[in-house]
C-alpha cells in the first residue's frame, strides 16, 4: 500500500511486500493466540480494562520476546523499524485477530516516541529497553481539576532541591495510574510563569510515599481513570525531558504521537463492535425496523469515511490532523453506543449478572459517553481549528 496522495486521491494499492508482511503477522497471531492465550481474545477493551490484566501483561511480554513490541520504533532504539505501510498492516491485523488490548500502550505509543524525539541518550538507554520488554508501565500526568483540555493552565508545581525535583499538585482522569510504575508529568517549574511558559516534562516514579492514587468509579463499574496526588513526590534532577521550562513543546509532541497509525486499528475495533450490533439486530428482529436499518447504513458509511480520512492524514495532506481526527471518530463512536442500545431494546436496561455485570454493548454505550470529552474535548478541538486554521478571532478568556 502506498500511503501517498495525488491531488485529492489516496493510493490504496498494496505491494507484494505488503501482502507478504500481512500474511506473516496474520499467521503469527493465529498460531500464538492459542493455548493459554486463546481465552484473551477480545478482552481489555474500553470500559473493560480490568479483564485478565496479569494474563494480558504476560501476552504483551510474549509479543516483546518475539519482536512484536514497539514495531514502529527505529531499529537503533530496539524497535522493529517497520515502514508506515507495515505499521498500518500490523495494527489492522492485530485488531482483526481480536487480540487483547495491550497494557503498555502509553509507554509504547506515547512516551517511547517522545523520548526518541526529545530525550537524552541517558534517558533513552535507561527507559526504552524496559518499555520494549514491558517491564515498565506508564501513565500520563496531564489533566488537572482546573486544566483538562487546556494544558496551559497546569498548576502542579515542581522545584529543584538537592538534586531532586519536588512535586506538589493533583492530576485527574489519569488512565491506568493504578497499574503504572512510572508517570510522565507536566508541572510548572518556574515560579510566576503563566500559560505554556515555565512548564517541564518530568518522569516520576509512582511507587513512593509522596504519590497517592485514588481510582474514579465510572459508569461501567470499573476504574480506568484515577486521581493522582503529589505531595512532596520526588524524581531525579536529570529526569526532565528536554530543557526545564520547555515542556510545552515536548507535551505537544506526545499528543501528536497519540493520534498516529494506531487510530486505524481503533477503527478495526469499531468495525467489530458494529458487527456485534448487526448480529444482535438479526437475531432479535430489530434489523426489520427501517430506522434501525438506516442507522446501521449510516454507521457503515461513517466508518468508511473514518478510514479514508485516517489514510489521508497519514499521507501528510492535513495540517491539523489531531483535532480533525478526534472530531470525526468521537461523535461517531458515541452514536454507535446509542445504536447498540436501540438494537438491544428493553434488555439493555438490565444487567447480565448481579450486582452490576455489564454485557459488551452496555459497556460500549456507557464508556462511549465520554468519547467527546477525554483526549481533548470536542469544544477545544473546534476552537483549535477555528483559531489556527480558519483564522477566526480567539475565544474570550477570563
Amino acid at each position: 500500500m502506498q500511503i501517498k496522495s495525488e491531488g485529492n486521491a489516496v493510493d490504496l494499492t498494496y505491494s507484494d511486500q505488503d501482502n507478504e508482511f500481512r500474511q506473516e503477522i496474520r499467521l503469527w497471531l493465529e498460531s500464538n493466540l492459542a493455548g493459554r492465550f486463546a481465552r484473551l481474545r477480545g478482552l481489555g477493551g474500553s470500559g473493560r480494562e480490568h479483564e485478565a490484566f496479569e494474563e494480558r501483561l504476560e501476552w504483551n511480554r510474549h509479543l516483546a520476546a518475539h519482536g512484536w513490541s514497539c514495531v514502529s520504533w527505529p531499529k537503533e532504539h530496539g524497535g522493529r523499524g517497520l515502514s508506515l505501510q507495515q505499521q498500518v498492516i500490523f495494527h489492522e491485523e492485530y485488531a482483526r485477530a481480536n487480540a487483547p488490548a495491550r497494557v503498555n500502550h502509553l509507554g509504547e505509543e506515547l512516551l517511547g516516541p517522545t523520548l526518541i524525539a526529545f530525550g537524552s541518550p541517558e534517558q533513552q538507554a535507561r527507559f526504552l529497553p524496559r518499555i520494549i520488554a514491558v517491564e515498565d508501565l506508564w501513565c500520563q500526568g496531564y489533566s488537572e481539576p482546573g486544566a483538562g483540555s487546556d494544558l496551559a493552565s497546569v498548576a502542579t508545581k515542581a522545584r529543584l532541591e538537592d538534586g531532586k525535583w519536588i512535586i506538589d499538585g493533583q492530576k485527574v482522569w489519569t488512565s491506568l495510574a493504578h497499574t503504572a510504575n512510572w508517570c510522565f508529568v507536566i508541572a510548572r517549574t518556574e515560579a510566576g510563569s503563566r500559560k505554556h511558559q515555565g512548564l517541564s516534562y518530568l518522569l516520576v516514579p509512582m511507587d513512593q510515599d509522596g504519590v497517592e492514587i485514588k481510582p474514579i468509579l465510572q459508569l461501567t463499574g470499573t476504574s480506568e481513570f484515577n486521581e493522582v496526588f503529589f505531595d512532596g513526590a520526588q524524581t531525579d534532577a536529570d529526569l526532565v525531558v528536554g530543557e526545564p521550562g520547555g515542556g510545552w513543546s515536548v507535551a505537544m509532541g506526545t499528543l501528536g504521537f497519540e493520534r498516529g497509525v494506531s487510530t486505524l486499528a481503533q477503527q478495526i475495533s469499531f468495525q467489530g463492535e458494529l458487527q456485534v450490533i448487526i448480529d444482535l439486530a438479526r437475531s432479535n428482529g430489530a434489523i426489520n425496523d427501517p430506522l434501525i436499518q438506516d442507522k446501521i447504513v449510516q454507521a457503515h458509511m461513517g466508518l468508511d469515511m473514518l478510514r479514508m480520512h485516517g489514510l489521508r492524514t497519514l499521507s501528510g495532506e492535513q495540517g491539523i490532523e489531531a483535532s480533525i481526527t478526534k472530531l470525526l471518530w468521537a461523535p461517531w463512536h458515541r452514536s454507535l453506543g446509542e445504536l447498540a442500545m436501540a438494537v438491544a431494546g428493553s434488555s439493555a436496561l438490565t444487567v447480565s449478572r448481579a450486582p452490576y455485570e455489564l454485557d459488551e454493548l452496555q459497556a460500549l454505550y456507557l464508556f462511549s459517553r465520554a468519547d467527546t470529552l477525554y483526549g481533548g474535548s470536542d469544544e477545544i478541538q473546534r476552537n483549535v481549528i477555528a483559531e489556527r486554521v480558519l483564522g477566526l478571532p480567539k475565544e474570550a478568556r477570563v
